[in-house]
């Protein structure tokens, strides 16, 4: 997994507040308004636009300005090195839990005889 260092801290920072998963899984349905992204949330707007830049700035989403009227989409692909190193230490966890079911098999067997 080729990333720039820090990366993956900035994603996972990205991902630990429930505002922003809850912005991303909404974004999940298709780009929306800064406006109808925020409607949900109870918080002024300046604070809610700090959580729509710091997605921008981990690479998970992107927005463009038409007007007065800012646009957030999804960035394709954004969440992979997350996926891939969570996919990598769930196969350094599986082949631990693995080689431990083995050896209490292995116990098992040998305390039978």
């Amino acid at each position: 997994m080729n990333l720039a260092p820090g990366q993956l801290d900035h994603l996972f920072q990205a991902l630990g507040d429930p505002t922003r998963r809850a912005i991303l899984q909404r974004l999940a349905r298709g780009p929306a308004t800064v406006t109808e992204l925020a409607a949900p949330f109870e918080m002024a707007l300046p604070s809610f636009l700090g959580h729509v830049r710091r997605l921008e700035a981990s690479g998970l989403v992107a927005s463009e300005k038409e007007g007065r009227i800012r646009t957030v989409r999804l960035v394709p692909g954004a969440y992979a090195p997350v996926r891939s190193w969570l996919d990598e230490q769930r196969a350094i966890w599986e082949a631990r839990l693995d080689r431990l079911d083995a050896f209490v098999q292995t116990r098992k067997t040998s305390h039978r005889e």
